[in-house]
């Protein structure tokens, strides 16, 4: 549940009349929600091209940024709110009426915007939109939203939290409920206390910061320290920076692609695939069987680069497969960076390698990436309960298949963004039952020093928002015997 305003009982001020132009930062915010809801594009890859074509910087685009991402995560308990407050069910309310009306939310709830404002800027963009009768009635259904703090609507519109919790916590926290049931089994799985829900569900809803990761033999972390303004270490990794302030691509190490903007919990799993012993000769041969769109690849080239090893990278999209080459390719030389051995478009549940070919391979599956809410703030409100009966033999047709490239003593590395059994738990359990030449074994190095963090099978990581402040990420670790 984000913060709420103090409870305030003064009425909203008073209605502007003939309505003004709209306000560049709040238009940014309605374009940018307007396009996740019509064309599925990705809030944090929009939300750049919009403030450039409005000329927005500074506070205006940092208000713009916190409206739009702001409203996406929270549209659930606003959804209930509004659901309160209008004489129709929303899905009778025009879908633009309908954004610009949870923006108005967002401002009035959760944003020191005083009520007047909110309330007519709305208005006038709700009027310049779509038209004077929608203004009207938009500003009756804000004043009512005005009325009343986030906690005295969250009590009125939620399940009691004693009889339904999981009711409660999907609208306190802004979750569809059948994510709340399927985090809470999976927290139970890793051994964690039913109080931890809310904390990972609250966790969700606070937007990461920037972490920034060094490709070793190309940067280094006390270079990131010293061009990040405000950089701290990251905890667990060795190569990562947490940015203090300032864009990213102001960092020349970020900008030359000398290193990335990289979740340490993505960070993790490059170094658990590098880390892990192998038996016998080799340790040459690394392959990322599903590379889009390149981050992990990167590190993992650049571990490989220092091993003396070589990764291929595998991508079954060509247009995402373009994207890993890009990640692959140094800016400075157009050549492929040390470490690399290629790029490869290829279905990784067919892939065009030989049998054992590989001594370590990545399945970073494709998933709900429910453990990535974060950062994906629109991702909840797109994935179904059913989209599991697809992902689910996807995975294991993938780690099937990468049991097949390794050689006998070499490893594999099953990681996804996400923490829900299906996509964990069951998939390795699914795989081991069915290949006896594979065995599950600890994850080690840097992750497998990480306090809290046992999955749901013994020697598996399970990482947390709310405990690690990374992405949820599940690692596994299978060897061939």
């Amino acid at each position: 549940m984000p913060p709420s305003r103090p409870d305030r009982r003064r009425p909203p001020g008073p209605r502007r009349r003939g309505g003004g132009p709209v306000d560049p930062a709040r238009l940014a915010a309605y374009e940018v929600v307007k396009a996740v809801r019509v064309e599925g594009a990705y809030a944090n890859l929009v939300l750049p091209h919009v403030l450039a074509r409005l000329g927005l910087e500074g506070r205006d685009a940092a208000f713009a940024t916190e409206l739009a991402s702001g409203t996406l995560r929270q549209q659930g308990t606003y959804d209930a709110v509004l659901a309160a407050c209008v004489d129709r069910p929303l899905s009778k309310v025009e879908a633009k009426v309908l954004d610009a009306l949870r923006l108005g939310c967002h401002q009035l709830l959760a944003m020191r915007v005083p009520d007047h404002a909110a309330i007519s800027t709305t208005v006038d963009l709700v009027r310049s939109k779509v038209g004077p009768g929608a203004g009207g009635f938009a500003n009756a259904v804000l004043r009512k939203v005005a009325g009343s703090s986030l906690v005295e609507w969250i009590a009125r519109v939620a399940p009691d939290p004693a009889a339904d919790h999981d009711g409660w916590a999907a609208v306190a926290h802004s979750h569809p409920r059948w994510v709340v049931r399927h985090l809470a089994e999976a927290l139970a799985a890793a051994g964690a206390s039913r109080d931890e829900l809310d904390a990972l569900l609250a966790a969700d809803n606070v937007p990461p910061r920037v972490t920034l990761v060094a490709r070793p033999g190309r940067s280094t972390r006390e270079e990131l320290l010293q061009q990040a303004a405000g950089g701290t270490p990251t905890a667990y990794s060795p190569h990562g920076v947490v940015v203090g302030s300032g864009s990213p691509s102001a960092v020349p190490a970020v900008a030359e692609g000398r290193a990335g903007v990289q979740d340490e919990g993505s960070q993790l799993v490059a170094l658990a695939l590098a880390e892990a012993p192998v038996d016998g000769a080799g340790g040459e041969r690394w392959l990322d069987l599903c590379a889009g769109p390149g981050g992990k690849s990167a590190l993992l080239a650049a571990l490989a680069g220092e091993r003396g090893a070589q990764l291929t990278a595998n991508e079954r999209q060509p247009h995402r497969a373009g994207l890993v080459l890009g990640n692959l390719t140094d800016r400075a030389t157009g050549r492929l960076v040390p470490g690399t051995a290629g790029v490869v478009a290829g279905d990784g549940t067919a892939p065009p390698f030989p049998v054992g070919s590989f001594d370590r391979v990545l399945v970073d599956a494709p998933c709900t990436g429910l453990g990535a809410l974060r950062r994906r703030p629109e991702a909840r409100w797109r994935r179904e309960e059913a989209d599991l009966e697809a992902l689910v033999p996807l995975q294991r047709a993938l780690l099937g298949a990468a049991l097949d490239l390794v050689r006998p003593g070499g490893i594999v590395l099953y990681s996804t963004c996400s923490p829900v059994l299906e996509e964990t738990r069951g998939v390795v359990e699914t795989v081991l039952a069915e290949r006896p030449d594979a065995s599950l074994g600890p994850v080690s190095g840097a992750v497998g020093g990480v306090a809290d963090a046992a999955g749901p099978l013994p020697g598996t990581v399970q990482l947390w928002p709310h405990r690690h402040a990374t992405d949820a990420m599940f690692l596994a670790l299978l060897r061939r015997r």
